[in-house]
């Protein structure tokens, strides 16, 4: 019995857990919340998770690229590219929850918040100055987001740094950020059972109309995906490799589909590598650098959704957030997205980081976490699809892109 579940897939598991839990609880009613315990024991070990994960990864993210004087061209201009279009994604998503309103009339006091918390009051020298933390381990034991990643970036940059000398701590974080990986792998495979919970507590409690928000926060992740796709990489494709935008799509459609049924861009590198170096033409050294570290670092799809649900949960619990707000959510979702590990439900993790920047309650995840597999499905594809095109416009400009290598209707 143990080995046939485990046969399954877990996006299959998940999608079954969802479907059986929304009709448990929409039968059950109110009595649902008898077995909501199971799903926020679900959320305490997603919680758990989080800092480890996000210091470890971080880490070894930086310390992986290897020598910061050999970086040169293609690591810059990479690294730019990943920055900027990560923070076009966090405005797309803070964007869309703006004007769509997803998180409104939904009932703040059934899901256990009575009082939303107060507006943060944040200036900007203060914001800055939490940037650098004055006891890291006081960081680690808060959650204190911002501070917690800008240690862990410079910590990465001095193993950098101190090269031979750090190459054994680096090792040491490459294999902490591997174990954590195991470990969240571990806890997702809870997913099924949270999932079922959650979604029969959210269904009975609030009933049919309290899953029409979910359904456009759904539909929302899916149309942010899109965009990004369809318009902001294509137009890097388009206007600065200067390639056909069809040709890329048709050379990465076997990476898109196993990513999608994944929903681990660590589980398709191997797939989006084969495909940049033989159906997009770039070549080895630049692929395996800017795909290799995008598995890693660039998740503008995951950044897209933590600006959303951002929003999100904070128009369910009438949180009052003030441009500052906004520019802490577009800096900790893009910084939570680098930190986000390539593997499912990374981005549920970081969930926690960005909402307690800015003040919005932590129940939310238990709201959204129900359907997070089905949205974290079209934004792993956003990210390697995000690896690739990046790839093939640094190559593209550094002159290590075979255009004759592309993929043509001939070998389809």
């Amino acid at each position: 019995m143990l080995g046939f579940w485990f046969r399954i897939p877990l996006w299959q598991r998940v999608i079954a857990a969802l479907v059986l839990g929304v009709i448990t609880g929409l039968i059950w009613g109110e009595g649902a919340v008898a077995i909501k315990w199971i799903g926020d024991l679900f959320i305490r070990a997603i919680k758990m998770l989080v800092v480890p994960l996000i210091f470890f990864s971080l880490v070894a993210g930086v310390a992986s690229i290897g020598d910061l004087r050999k970086l040169g061209a293609v690591g810059g201009r990479a690294m730019l590219l990943f920055l900027v279009t990560g923070q076009l994604a966090v405005i797309l998503g803070l964007t869309m929850a703006t004007l769509a309103k997803p998180g409104l009339g939904v009932d703040a006091s059934l899901a256990g918040v009575t009082q939303p918390p107060a507006p943060a009051q944040t200036s900007a020298t203060e914001m800055i100055l939490k940037m650098v933390p004055e006891n890291v381990v006081e960081a680690m034991a808060t959650m204190d987001v911002l501070a917690l990643i800008v240690f862990s970036l410079l910590l990465g940059i001095g193993i950098l740094m101190a090269e031979e000398d750090g190459e054994p701590v680096a090792k040491i974080f490459d294999s902490g950020a591997i174990i954590m990986q195991k470990v969240t792998i571990l806890v997702m495979e809870l997913t099924p059972f949270g999932v079922f919970a959650l979604m029969a507590w959210v269904a009975g409690t609030f009933g049919f109309e309290g899953l029409i928000p979910l359904a456009k926060l759904v539909a929302l992740n899916y149309i942010g995906c899109a965009i990004i796709m369809l318009v902001m990489y294509s137009a890097m494709i388009k206007f600065i490799a200067r390639l056909p935008v069809i040709d890329f799509f048709r050379g990465m459609i076997d990476a898109i589909a196993v990513s999608f049924s994944t929903a681990s861009s660590n589980a398709t590198l191997p797939v989006t590598l084969r495909c940049t170096q033989r159906n997009l033409g770039v070549s080895p050294s630049v692929s395996s650098f800017v795909v290799s570290l995008g598995a890693t670092i660039n998740m503008n799809g995951t950044a897209m959704y933590l600006g959303l649900a951002t929003l999100f949960g904070a128009q369910i619990f009438g949180v009052d957030l003030s441009w500052g707000d906004y520019a802490m959510i577009a800096v900790t979702s893009t910084l939570g997205a680098v930190g986000a590990a390539g593997i499912p439900g990374a981005g549920l993790i970081m969930m926690a980081l960005v909402f307690g920047s800015v003040g919005v309650p932590l129940e939310t995840i238990a709201l959204v976490a129900g359907v997070d597999r089905i949205m974290d499905m079209i934004r792993t594809t956003t990210n390697i699809t995000g690896d690739a095109a990046i790839a093939v416009t640094v190559a593209a400009m550094t002159g290590e892109l075979n255009r004759g290598e592309m993929i043509s209707d001939d070998d389809v």
